[in-house]
């Protein structure tokens, strides 16, 4: 972004910030470099703080309904300590780890509907102010690509994508929210369910996988929730037949008969006031999800079927990439993410 003078706490001479992200998209549990750059304003001050906030949009369910707000994940200390001249320019190096569960934004390039940012905050004579605000692309960890090129390959599709607050209970899950992808189902299981959600749970050793199943109701019987869990290693990416293990957990999934119950309210306190806590549980919290530990001893051999990574999305195979790149959502998210950035006024933010 352009620099932005910093008006509030500081005044309006006070110096202007901007923030520039290196290239690219990052993984979870990547580095994100960049610069803060500085440019001193009418009087000399000294910069007692550079920080950096990770946030995102994030959804919460009520018994009325349901909101949105900015939630704050990570923050880093990147600079500070030093005194900044009248009009001087000076410029600050980071790099600094996302948490290996930061939301994927995107798929083969396409933007997903998640929407991720950077904000810096600069603190000046005790004042802090938030200089800038850029939006932050994340893409797939390679097991992520593979498990969403297989589901693709089998037919589902992407329906939509977003960040609940909540915790999936009986997972290691650490951030306060976690991401739904929302799938439409393969042509082979569309009489058993409505359609499929799946989460990501990233870990430095490996990956929890969260299924859950919208599953149709028979003649006698209504519809249920099945939910399931698998792990993985971040090292099983290319010794498995993706397609045959994904197909075996939707399966698993879908001949699943209990059900997991429905999802619990959020109450009538506002989980993005200041000081209100993360302590809310959503559907996932039911803590009966089966732990099926795939991700060690498979015995496949490491041959995939089908175009290798990426690839399947400009054969047109992936059903998933063909929902984004078809227009279902790709028009929208780049209008949401304009006006959530431009509309940042700290309002309904959680610290």
């Amino acid at each position: 972004m352009v620099f932005k003078r910093l008006l509030g706490a500081m005044g309006a001479g006070g110096p202007s910030v901007d923030t520039v992200l290196d290239g690219g998209a990052v993984a979870p549990g990547g580095i994100l470099s960049g610069q803060v750059h500085l440019q001193g304003g009418s009087a000399d001050v000294e910069i007692e703080h550079i920080g950096l906030e990770l946030i995102a949009r994030v959804e919460a369910e009520y018994e009325d309904g349901e909101s949105e707000g900015a939630v704050v994940f990570e923050r880093f200390t990147v600079g500070g300590g030093f005194r900044l001249a009248e009009q001087e320019r000076h410029s600050v190096p980071f790099s600094v780890s996302l948490p290996w569960e930061t939301p994927v934004s995107e798929l083969y390039g396409q933007p997903l509907g998640i929407v991720l940012g950077v904000r810096t905050e600069l603190a000046v004579a005790g004042a802090r102010d938030k200089g800038d605000l850029d939006p932050l692309a994340v893409r797939p960890l390679p097991v992520q690509e593979a498990v969403l090129e297989a589901l693709g390959q089998l037919g589902f599709g992407f329906k939509s994508a977003d960040l609940e607050h909540g915790h999936i209970g009986g997972t290691g899950q650490q951030l306060p929210f976690y991401q739904e992808i929302e799938l439409t189902p393969a042509p082979q299981y569309a009489h058993v369910v409505n359609e499929i959600e799946l989460t990501f749970l990233a870990t430095p050793a490996g990956m929890e996988i969260v299924l859950e199943a919208d599953k149709r109701g028979g003649l006698f019987e209504p519809g249920q929730d099945a939910l399931t869990r698998f792990t993985v290693s971040h090292h099983d990416v290319g010794a498995r037949d993706w397609n045959s293990e994904v197909d075996g957990w939707i399966r698993q999934l879908v001949e699943h008969r209990a059900s997991y119950g429905s999802h619990a309210t959020y109450g009538h306190a506002d989980p993005y006031a200041a000081g209100s806590g993360y302590g809310h549980h959503s559907a996932h919290g039911s803590g009966h999800a089966s732990d099926h530990e795939s991700g060690h001893g498979s015995g496949h051999e490491g041959h995939r079927s089908g175009p290798g990574l990426g690839t399947a999305v400009a054969a047109g195979a992936a059903g998933l990439a063909v929902g984004v790149v078809g227009g279902l959502v790709a028009a929208e998210v780049v209008d949401e993410v304009g006006d959530f950035f431009e509309g940042d006024d700290e309002g309904g933010e959680e610290d």
